[in-house]
């Protein structure tokens, strides 16, 4: 089949489990495959060449930076962002196909599911429709951290039929590793903004974080995978104020020094 006139943008740091999947799901589709890449230390790299890439290896700049980093080196008229751990499903490619032959918006909405501890989850974070195919002519910008989102110039936008499947952790111990880099990357950007800290921030926020996820959110019908993830949130949200309240503390300490008391 001829290819689309679609752009595939991903960034990436050691993703060699994974990677190859993912373009493996694009690479008959995407006319340009465009990968920044953190300075991998694994065939990351290598793999993503093998499917004809064009790899550009850039110090990080936030998640935000290095995916707008990603969308300036696209040249085709539409845009498919992905991360390295996302997996084009074939009903989701098959409605890529047929609406970039006749577009109707100028952006489209896909829906995530997260394959998680060896099954999908079929409650948690469902759905979980985000912004991934722009038209380029939009003005697309990724914005925020460390949770970044896309934005385009236009209302104009629809969803698409399809999934795409999501696999973030290899197991626990990575997860809560992320979650504890998440958290750390939230402090960082709150003390930027000038957030402060409060003991009320450790007595409430985690307890609602996994009340939202785990009772609102309806991950306790994926019976533990949903008790884990609920409780991730408690565990990420509480480690994310004691990383503000120490970051503050070490402020506080610089301006002590600075002033001489």
């Amino acid at each position: 089949m001829s290819k689309l006139p679609l752009s595939v943008a991903i960034i990436t740091y050691n993703e060699e489990d994974i990677i190859g999947r993912t373009l493996e799901a694009v690479k008959d589709i995407a006319s340009e495959i465009i990968v920044v890449d953190s300075h991998s230390t694994d065939r990351t790299r290598e793999i993503a060449k093998s499917y004809g890439a064009k790899v550009y290896v850039e110090d990080w700049k936030g998640y935000a930076g290095q995916k707008n980093s990603a969308l300036e080196k696209c040249t085709q008229e539409w845009i498919l962002f992905l991360d390295a751990d996302e997996v084009v499903s074939e009903e989701l490619k098959e409605s890529i196909k047929r609406e970039l032959q006749n577009p109707k918006a100028d952006g489209y909405l896909i829906n995530r599911r997260t394959y998680y501890l060896g099954k999908l989850l079929k409650y948690t974070w469902q759905p979980e429709w985000r912004l991934f195919l722009v038209k380029r002519s939009s003005n697309p910008r990724w914005e925020g951290e460390p949770h970044a989102r896309l934005t385009i110039k236009s209302t104009n936008i629809k969803k698409l039929r399809g999934d795409l499947i999501h696999f973030p952790y290899k197991n626990i111990r990575e997860h809560f590793s992320k979650s504890l880099n998440y958290a750390y990357q939230t402090a960082l950007y709150y003390k930027s903004k000038g957030k402060k800290f409060h003991i009320y921030n450790l007595l409430v926020n985690p307890v609602w974080a996994f009340t939202r996820e785990y009772i609102l959110g309806l991950a306790f019908l994926d019976g533990i995978r949903g008790f884990i993830i609920g409780f991730s949130y408690f565990f990420s949200t509480f480690a994310k104020y004691i990383y503000l309240w120490e970051l503050n503390q070490q402020n506080d300490r610089r301006e002590r020094n600075h002033t001489g008391l």
